[in-house]
């Protein structure tokens, strides 16, 4: 995705010297950049060089014509739009030059207000075309099943999934808000032998606690209140499929314990009835939370987080995916860009910095929010700073140092009256840097005068020596 904006590029085909000055005048104050020549062969050599947006030719030239070089345009990636003029305009010409692939067709004596509008519809059409270009490609790259990114936390991910697809046990995912982690569930699914059967995804809190038991279970007509016909559950909807238990945590601990029977026996029983039935389904569980704290502070049966870990995915967030930002941030303009009608080219330097800067506690999800207000407020061809969210705007800058903080030693490092190696002081020092930016390795980095590969290598080596 570029993050800077040159002129578009139109290189003016005329061998009449003064209409040639008038041509590049008038496209120049339109905002374009301009190169003139006189005669078909020189526009063919300079278009391989200097890759135009847009060529207006006159139709009659020097040793050859427009329909010529039109034809000679299209053999070159891009293809340049392309406009004719000719003093002996007909009709018939004009057809031919549009089924040649022409954009438009202008009679001398040239109407410059009809010159400068047929050039910027010609343009604007240009971008929008290339724009859904780009929002096609980056549809059909939908990465790993939705979820993108091309860094190693990422990589790591998508392996880590494929693994856990093959079992046929409970799945665990963990992650911060935002992270992404029904796309994971989704993810399991798809790689997973019930690919082809029925994906269902619950928010445990968002179901009332006194309907909770009917609507995993399911329950028989009369069964309570208001059950005025039977009801089959969600166990029985997903059976063969897989079902997503969001926000497992806040689900009350009796139900927890009737789940813990369905993941060991494989049964169930409806509201009001008295009869076991199989269920064949993958259950996977989701959460933000630390569940070993749910489970001392008695939210969570213990029994049951046992059984849900045989398989965790940890999805990372992402300010540990700061190679992935440019190539989200690209995905979320175009797509936005393309719902609202917009033609947007980029993102301004500072604001990607800004961007790279921020540490994103609401992570994907923030990030997609702040991009679509950003393209909301957007009446340019660039997102610039002033239309991402305040919050982000008012960031501390990247290139800003951080308060120093205090370096303080660890209890026990200067034991026995010994002075810290030099790793050791390192190691800490890195690590002390790292918490000052809020985990941002990109500014750690920075900040030590170190690339981020030496960054995650020196962490690396001080994960294996604990």
């Amino acid at each position: 995705m570029a993050t800077t904006v040159e002129p578009e590029r139109v290189l003016i085909v005329e061998d009449d010297e003064s209409l040639a000055k008038l041509l590049e005048e008038e496209v120049r104050e339109s905002g374009f950049g301009t190169f003139t020549v006189s005669n078909g062969s020189l526009a063919f050599k300079k278009m391989r060089i200097w890759s135009p947006d847009l060529v207006i030719s006159d139709l009659r030239l020097p040793g050859s014509d427009g329909f010529a070089l039109l034809r000679q345009t299209r053999t070159m990636s891009p293809i340049p739009s392309f406009i004719v003029i000719t003093a002996f305009g007909t009709v018939a010409q004009a057809v031919d030059a549009l089924r040649q692939g022409a954009d438009d067709f202008l009679t001398k004596p040239l109407d410059l207000d009809h010159l400068r509008l047929s050039v910027s519809r010609v343009l604007e059409k240009r971008r929008l075309q290339q724009q859904v270009v780009r929002f096609q490609e980056l549809l059909g790259d939908e990465g790993f099943y939705g979820l993108i990114g091309r860094s190693r936390p990422m990589q790591q991910l998508f392996s880590q999934i494929r693994q856990v697809a093959r079992g046929a046990g409970p799945v665990l995912i963990v992650g911060e808000s935002g992270v992404g982690k029904e796309l994971v569930a989704r993810a399991i699914h798809r790689e997973s032998v019930r690919a082809d059967k029925l994906f269902l995804a619950v928010n445990c809190a968002g179901i009332p606690e006194n309907l909770l038991e009917s609507e995993f279970f399911g329950h028989s007509a009369g069964a309570f209140t208001g059950a005025s016909r039977a009801r089959k559950g969600l166990f029985l909807e997903a059976d063969g499929g897989t079902l997503l238990l969001d926000e497992i945590v806040e689900m009350p601990l009796p139900l927890q314990a009737k789940l813990l029977r369905v993941l060991q026996e494989g049964t169930i029983r409806a509201v009001g009835t008295d009869v076991e039935r199989p269920v064949d389904l993958r259950i996977l569980a989701a959460t933000n939370r630390d569940l070993e704290t749910e489970v001392r502070n008695g939210t969570l049966r213990e029994d049951l987080y046992y059984r849900l870990e045989t398989f965790t995915v940890d999805v990372p967030p992402l300010r540990e995916r700061e190679d992935d930002l440019d190539l989200l941030t690209g995905r979320f303009l175009q797509r936005f860009a393309l719902q609202m009608n917009k033609v947007i080219r980029g993102i301004s330097p500072d604001a990607m910095d800004r961007l790279k800067g921020y540490a994103f506690p609401g992570n994907v999800r923030e990030l997609q929010n702040a991009i679509e207000r950003a393209v909301t407020f957007c009446d340019g061809p660039l997102i610039k700073l002033e239309h991402l969210p305040a919050r982000i705007r008012q960031a501390q800058e990247p290139d800003k140092a951080p308060s120093r903080g205090s370096l303080e030693l660890p209890e026990g490092l200067l034991g026995d009256g010994m002075l810290p190696s030099l790793a050791e002081m390192e190691a800490l020092y890195v690590r002390h840097v790292l918490n000052l930016v809020g985990g941002n390795k990109r500014r750690a980095a920075a900040l030590l005068g170190i690339g981020r590969r030496t960054l995650y290598r020196r962490l690396g080596e001080e994960g294996s020596k604990e």
